[in-house]
Order: structure tokens, then C-alpha cells, then sequence
């Protein structure tokens, strides 16, 4: 397959070509219940996490960004029915971590609602693993005793060195971003897309879960966000997209990207 080129068709169709074992990452969010008819069209969530655990390497993180939506006074629960699933097929659940941004119009019947969840799914252990750590300790620089002794096997006891804290010890599971038109990404043209995500969202988990020169996949490509942030961190990647308009879109915003030479 061609990389670094976005396929105007069903991720279906670009999955088929794929190899077993091709992608390392896949980072996506689906169209969300009320937006399940996208531009349209509909899809067949089922077939598309039995094909990504096929075309997934060993080792490789399927970063699945979702939300419920609300019908008739009811959460749907779709997210929790889509993880469900995907450990159906076979994937291990490595973790549940949470985006959390500016919250959508009140609702005088429940608390606001700010998360959407961030499933990350592995195909056995993952191989990539490159934490951020960017959460400001409270007692860096300080010494930290822990455990002041270890016991040995002969009952005697040996003193423990005492630790340094870093200043900056790995993130939480709750990742905060700002939003919205002019903070989600500094392209104006990725607005005429109805529902972006982050481009840090999307960089994050790419740092998090690849390493340069690996292959990322986004099968709901949207805007092209992904792609965007998998050429800027030096990875390969390959999107799919039905819709021909988001595809004119995606070209025009990544077009000035991928004629640049130079990274971050």
C-alpha cells in the first residue's frame, strides 16, 4: 500500500489491502451515536474491530476516542458496549484514560459533562511504551526515603538509598485540553469539519504509543488530524475516509505540512 495518503473509501476497503500485522497504531474517533449516519453514511462498527485486530501487529495500540451520546432522557452506553467489544475480538484493554475539554451546552438534569473516553487497546503487551511525564511534582528536588530498609534473605536488613523526586513525574489519566475554535488546532480550515479532536490529543498518544518511523492509521481521518500529527513526530501513516469532501479538506490543511522538510 501507498503510505502517507489518505483513501477516499470504507475503512473496510483500505483494511482488505492491508497485511496481517501491518500498523503499529491506530489512533481514530468514530462518528458518536447521534453522528453514527456521518456525512451520510453509516458504519458497520462490528466488522471494523474484527479487521483492526487483523491488520494489527503484535504489540500494537488501537486508540479508540469515544462518547455517548443522549435518546430519550437515556445515556446510550455505546462506549461501554464498543470496549466490550473490542475485547471481544481479542484485544487486552491496557487502559482507560479520559479527555477532558470545555463542556457542552447545561443540562438542567445532570452534572456537566466534560470526559469523553479514550480507550487503548493492545494486541497482547504493548511494544511502545513512552510515558509523558509533565505533572508538576509537589516535592521535587526532595529526598524521598520510601521503604528505609530492605530485608534479605537471611533476615539481616540493608539501608535504602534515599530517592530524589523529579520534578515532573508522569501524567494522570485525566488529560486536559484546551478547546474549541482557535485551541484545537492552529489550522483554521480543520473547523469546517463538524467535530475535531485535539491536535495534542492526537500528538500525545502518538509519542505515547509509537516510535518514529512506525506506521499510524486513522480510520475516520475527518480533518486529518492524525496524519498531521504522525508526519510532524516522524511517523508514517495512512488514513481512510468516505467522505470526499473531508478528503478535499484534509489534503488542503495537511498540503503546507508535508512540503515542509523540517519537524517539530
Amino acid at each position: 500500500m501507498e503510505l502517507n495518503k489518505i483513501y477516499n473509501e470504507s475503512n473496510l476497503e483500505t483494511m482488505k489491502r492491508m497485511p496481517d500485522f501491518f500498523l503499529d497504531l491506530t489512533v481514530t474517533s468514530p462518528p458518536y451515536d447521534g453522528l453514527r449516519t456521518y456525512n451520510g453514511y453509516s458504519f458497520p462498527f462490528e466488522e471494523i474491530a474484527q479487521e483492526l485486530y487483523r491488520v494489527t501487529k503484535i504489540g500494537g495500540v488501537v486508540v479508540w476516542v469515544v462518547a455517548d451520546g443522549t435518546i430519550n432522557g437515556s445515556r446510550t452506553g455505546t462506549s461501554a458496549r464498543q470496549m466490550l467489544h473490542f475485547m471481544k475480538v481479542g484485544f487486552n484493554l491496557h487502559q482507560r484514560l479520559f479527555y477532558e475539554k470545555a463542556g457542552p451546552p447545561p443540562d438542567p438534569t445532570r452534572y456537566e459533562e466534560t470526559i469523553e473516553e479514550m480507550f487503548v487497546f493492545s494486541k497482547g503487551k504493548p511494544k511502545t511504551i513512552n510515558l509523558i511525564k509533565d505533572k508538576k511534582n509537589r516535592w521535587a528536588n526532595t529526598k524521598q526515603f520510601g521503604n528505609k530498609s530492605t530485608r534479605e534473605k537471611d533476615g539481616t536488613l540493608t539501608p535504602k538509598p534515599a530517592q530524589v523526586i523529579n520534578e515532573y513525574g508522569k501524567r494522570t489519566s485525566v488529560w486536559r485540553y484546551s478547546t474549541g475554535y482557535g485551541y484545537s488546532s492552529e489550522d483554521n480550515c480543520a473547523f469546517e469539519h463538524p467535530a475535531i479532536f485535539p491536535e495534542l490529543l492526537a500528538g500525545d498518544h502518538i509519542i505515547s504509543w509509537s516510535n518514529e518511523g512506525d506506521l499510524v492509521y486513522d480510520c475516520f481521518m475527518g480533518s486529518g488530524t492524525t496524519a498531521k500529527m504522525a508526519h510532524k513526530l516522524n511517523r508514517n501513516w495512512i488514513g481512510s475516509e468516505i467522505s470526499k469532501q473531508y478528503v478535499e479538506l484534509a489534503e488542503k490543511r495537511l498540503s503546507p505540512y508535508l512540503a515542509q522538510t523540517s519537524l517539530f
